[in-house]
C-alpha cells in the first residue's frame, strides 16, 4: 500500500473563493425555494394557536375549508405515524393535540393553491380554548415548580466552606436575554410524492438524517422511503438543526396524502413567533477571592427559560456549565443550571450552544471582582488563568493545549491596551457626558458534540473516467464555507486542482445517519471522512500503478504537475482512465468517528472535548449618558484556529461571529406581553446588528499556531468559538457606565442586551 499521508501533514494551501460566491453575487445559487413550480404545486399555512397555555374544547374550520384556493385542512388525527417532531424527548407535536403550550403553536395545516390564499385561510379557525395557567419567565416557572428536567450540579472542592474562608465575598446577579437566528433564508420545505409510498424531501436545514426520521417516523414509513437534500442554507446558525423538522413533516404529510407536491415557504413574522431562540439566563453568585483577586471560590447559579418542550436543552445548559470557567481556574467551584419549563417557543440550539451563557457569567464575575478591588479587569483575568499546576477543569478535563495566556499577552501589546485604558480613563476626566470603556476579554471553546455519539460522519467521493471528482458528505452547506473546505481537503489528497472538483448536494441516499451540522464540528468530522474516502482511492491508484509499471509504490507520487509514476508524468485525467480500463473502484465512502472522548453525564466528569479553541478580543466603546446610546469605536481580535483551511473563510468567520455575539448583547431583545406573544416578530421590532454597527477599526489576526490534536491539517473549528468574543464590548459597557461616578468600586446593574434603556437604567441606579 502507499504511505498514507496523515491528515495533519497536508500544507496549506492559499485561500480558495467560497464555491458558491460567484452564484451568490451574480444571483444564481438557487435555494429552496428558487426551484421552478409545478403547475400542481400546493402551499401550507399553520392556524396557530392564539393562547400561551389552554385546553382546546372545540375546533371549527368550516370557514378554512370554504376559503378560496383551499384544497385541504389536516387535524392531529389526520396524522398517519407519530404527531411530533421531536429530537429526542417526543413533546414536539407536529398539531396539537388536546391542548396548547405556547402561543402561536401549530394547531391545524391549511394547504392552498397559493401561499397568500393558504395564510389567509389559516386565520379563519374558530377555536375555543380554556385556558390554563401559565409560566412565561424564569421567575414564574420557579415559583410553579416547572422543570424540563432536575437541576444539574458540576463541582470540585468545598465552594461554601472555602466561600466562608475567602478574604473577600462578592454577590451578585444579572440577566441576559435570547436571540432570534434571524437567519436571512426563512424556515422552507418542498416534498415531493414518489412511487410506492415515497417522498423527496428539499429543506433547508442544518440536521437532514433527523429530518428524514422525523418525517418517516411521521408517515409510518421506513428511513429508506425518505430522502432528504439540502444543497445550501441562506444562514441558519443553529435555527435550523431541530426546528426545520416541523415544516419539513407538514410538506412531507400533504405531499403522502394529496399526491402533489407541496411547499411550506414560512412568513418571516410565522417564522420569527414559532422557531425556537436562544436560551435567555438569569445568572445569581457568590464569590471569593484575596486581596490580589485570585478566584478562591465560586458558588454559580444558571436558570435557563427553556421553553414549552425540551428541545435540546438538557445538553445546551450542559455546555453552559462546561464554559462556566471559560479561560479560568477555580478550585472551588459549585455550578447548579435550573433548567425551567416556561409556556414560550422552545428555545433552541444557537451558536454557541450555551456556552456563551456560560462565558458571560464567568467574565461578569471578574468584572465584579476587579471593580471591587479597583483594579484592571485585564490583571485580574490575566491573574485566574489556567496554567501550570493549574489545568484541571471542574469537570475533571485537563487543558492540554492552553494558548490563552499568550494570545492574550500578544493582543494586550498589539492593541496597545494599556495605553489605551489610560487615554480612555483621562478622557472620562474630560467629558461629562460621553464615556468611553474599554475590555479585553479571552475564549475557551471546548470543540465536540457534547452528546458524545454524534461525533461521526461520513463521505462519498467518485472518481470518474475523465479525471473529474465528485465530493459528497454529510455536512451542510449555511454559507460558512463547508463545502469549500471539504473540496480542498480533497483536492490536496489528489494534488488535482479545485476546479475539477464538484461538490454535489447532502443527501439522505447518499451519505446516511449522519449528525447535525452543528457544534462547529462540520470541517472537523466531514473534512476527515472525505480525507479517508480520497486516500482509499488514492490508495487503489497507487496500487494500480505500480502494478501496472512493474515499481515499488514507493515510486508513485501525486503532485501538482501531475502523477510521477517512475520516470513518467501522467496528467490525473490518464490515470483515472487507465484505471477505469484496468477496472478499478474509483468510488469509495470514508468514516471518520472523534477519538479519545468519554464522558459520564451523571457525574459530570470526563472529557466531553476533543480539543479548545482559543481566542481574544478588545473592545473599545462610548455611551451617550444622556440617551443611553453606544456604539462600538474599535475591535482588535486574535484567534486561534488552528493551522487554517482557508485563512480568508475563517476571517470571515470571525468578523460574522463577533458582530453577532455583539448584537446578543447590545440590541437583539426579545420581549413578549404577559399573554405570552412575542412583540420582536419582524425586522420593524427586532434590530440585528447592520453595516452601521460594524466598529470603524476592526482587525482580525489569526493566531499561528496549530492544533496538538491530529484533525484535519491540523486546523481548529471556526463556527462558533469568534461569537463569544463579543463579551469584550459588554464588559467595556459595563466600564464606560461604572465611569459615570468614578471611584466607585462596584459594578453597575447592567443586564444584556444592552440597549439605550438598559443603560439608561444602569446609569440611573449606579448613581444613586
Amino acid at each position: 500500500m502507499a504511505e498514507r499521508d496523515p491528515a495533519w501533514k497536508v500544507l496549506p494551501k492559499p485561500s480558495h473563493p467560497h464555491d458558491s460566491a460567484r452564484l451568490h453575487v451574480a444571483g444564481e445559487a438557487r435555494y429552496a425555494d428558487d426551484l421552478t413550480e409545478p403547475a400542481d404545486m400546493l402551499h401550507l399555512a399553520f392556524g396557530q394557536s392564539s393562547e400561551a397555555r389552554a385546553r382546546i374544547v372545540s375546533m371549527d374550520l368550516s370557514e378554512v375549508r370554504a376559503s378560496p384556493g383551499v384544497v385541504a385542512v389536516y387535524t392531529a388525527a389526520d396524522i398517519p405515524g407519530a404527531n411530533e417532531v421531536s429530537p429526542v424527548a417526543g413533546d414536539d407535536r407536529l398539531l396539537a393535540d388536546g391542548e396548547v403550550i405556547t402561543h402561536g403553536q401549530a394547531v391545524f395545516l391549511v394547504v392552498a393553491t397559493s401561499q397568500r390564499a393558504a395564510r389567509i385561510a389559516a386565520r379563519l379557525g374558530r377555536i375555543a380554548y380554556e385556558p390554563l395557567p401559565a409560566a412565561l419567565t424564569v421567575a414564574e416557572a420557579q415559583a410553579a415548580g416547572s422543570h424540563i428536567e432536575p437541576a444539574q450540579r458540576m463541582a470540585r472542592g468545598d465552594a461554601p466552606a472555602a466561600l466562608d474562608a475567602a478574604p473577600h465575598r462578592l454577590s451578585g446577579c444579572f440577566a441576559m436575554g435570547g436571540q432570534d437566528h434571524f437567519y436571512l433564508e426563512g424556515q422552507v420545505s418542498v416534498a415531493t410524492p414518489g412511487e410506492d409510498g415515497q417522498v423527496h424531501v428539499l429543506c433547508s436545514t442544518q440536521h437532514p438524517s433527523e429530518v428524514q426520521h422525523l418525517v418517516a417516523h411521521m408517515l409510518h414509513v421506513s428511513s429508506a422511503d425518505v430522502t432528504v437534500e439540502v444543497r445550501r442554507m441562506g444562514g441558519a446558525f443553529g435555527g435550523k438543526e431541530t426546528q426545520a423538522a416541523l415544516f419539513a413533516a407538514a410538506a412531507a404529510l400533504v405531499a403522502s396524502k394529496t399526491g402533489r407536491p407541496a411547499k411550506f415557504r414560512v412568513d418571516r413574522d410565522d417564522d420569527m413567533v414559532m422557531t425556537g431562540k436562544r436560551h435567555p439566563f438569569d445568572v445569581a453568585y457568590e464569590v471569593g477571592f484575596d486581596d490580589a483577586g485570585r478566584l478562591l471560590a465560586l458558588s454559580l447559579h444558571l436558570a435557563s427559560a427553556c421553553g414549552a418542550t425540551v428541545d435540546l436543552s438538557p445538553a445546551i445548559n450542559d455546555r453552559a456549565m462546561f464554559h462556566s470557567d471559560n479561560c479560568y481556574f477555580l478550585p472551588d467551584v459549585e455550578v447548579v443550571s435550573e433548567r425551567l419549563k416556561t409556556n414560550t417557543v422552545s428555545a433552541t440550539a444557537f451558536r454557541g450552544f450555551g456556552g456563551p451563557q456560560g462565558m458571560l457569567a464567568i467574565e461578569r464575575v471578574i468584572d465584579d471582582v476587579a471593580m471591587a478591588l479597583g483594579r484592571d479587569p485585564l490583571d485580574v483575568r490575566v491573574l485566574n488563568l489556567y496554567g501550570p499546576g493549574r489545568e484541571t477543569t471542574p469537570y475533571a478535563m485537563t487543558v492540554a493545549d492552553n494558548v490563552a495566556p499568550q494570545i492574550i499577552a500578544r493582543l494586550r501589546t498589539t492593541s496597545r491596551y494599556d495605553e489605551r485604558a489610560k487615554a480612555i480613563e483621562a478622557f472620562n476626566a474630560a467629558n461629562p457626558v460621553l464615556k468611553k470603556g474599554i475590555a479585553l476579554t479571552p475564549v475557551k471553546f471546548g470543540i465536540s458534540f457534547t452528546t458524545t455519539h454524534l461525533n461521526q460522519a461520513g463521505a462519498l467521493i467518485h472518481v470518474y473516467a475523465d479525471g473529474s471528482i465528485q465530493v459528497n458528505h454529510g455536512g451542510t452547506e449555511m454559507g460558512q464555507g463547508l463545502y469549500t473546505k471539504v473540496a480542498r481537503v480533497v483536492a490536496d489528497v489528489f494534488a488535482v486542482p479545485m476546479e475539477i472538483i464538484r461538490i454535489t448536494a447532502t443527501r439522505t441516499d447518499k451519505v446516511p445517519n449522519t449528525s447535525a451540522t452543528a457544534a462547529s464540528s462540520g470541517a472537523d468530522l466531514n473534512g476527515m471522512a472525505a480525507h479517508n474516502a480520497a486516500m482509499t482511492i488514492r490508495d487503489r491508484l497507487t496500487d494500480f500503478l505500480a502494478r501496472t509499471y512493474s515499481l515499488e509504490e514507493s515510486e508513485v507520487h501525486f503532485t501538482p504537475g501531475g502523477v510521477i509514476v517512475g520516470a513518467e508524468t501522467l496528467d490525473f485525467a490518464q490515470v483515472a482512465r487507465k484505471a477505469h480500463i484496468g477496472r478499478v473502484s474509483l468510488s469509495s465512502t470514508g468514516y471518520y468517528a472523534t477519538p479519545g472522548i468519554e464522558y459520564d453525564r451523571s457525574v459530570f466528569r470526563g472529557r466531553p472535548f476533543y480539543y479548545f479553541a482559543y481566542g481574544a478580543a478588545v473592545s473599545e466603546v462610548v455611551i451617550d449618558t444622556l440617551s443611553g446610546e453606544h456604539k462600538v469605536l474599535a475591535v482588535d481580535i486574535i484567534h486561534d484556529v488552528g493551522r487554517s483551511l482557508n485563512p480568508v473563510i475563517d476571517k470571515g468567520q470571525i468578523e460574522g461571529g463577533f458582530i453577532q455575539g455583539q448584537g446578543w448583547l447590545t440590541s437583539e431583545e426579545l420581549v413578549w406581553d404577559t399573554k405570552g406573544r412575542l412583540l420582536t416578530h419582524s425586522p420593524a421590532t427586532y434590530k440585528i446588528p447592520t453595516a452601521s454597527d460594524r466598529p470603524a477599526h476592526f482587525t482580525v489576526t489569526l493566531w499561528d499556531g496549530e492544533n496538538v490534536e491530529p484533525t484535519i491539517n491540523r486546523s481548529k473549528a471556526v463556527g462558533e468559538p469568534p461569537f463569544m468574543l463579543a463579551i469584550s464590548v459588554f464588559s467595556a459597557l459595563n466600564r464606560a457606565v461604572a465611569a459615570t461616578v468614578p471611584g466607585k468600586r462596584a459594578l453597575p446593574q447592567l443586564d444584556a442586551p444592552c440597549t439605550p434603556e438598559r443603560i439608561l437604567k444602569a446609569i440611573a441606579a449606579f448613581s444613586a
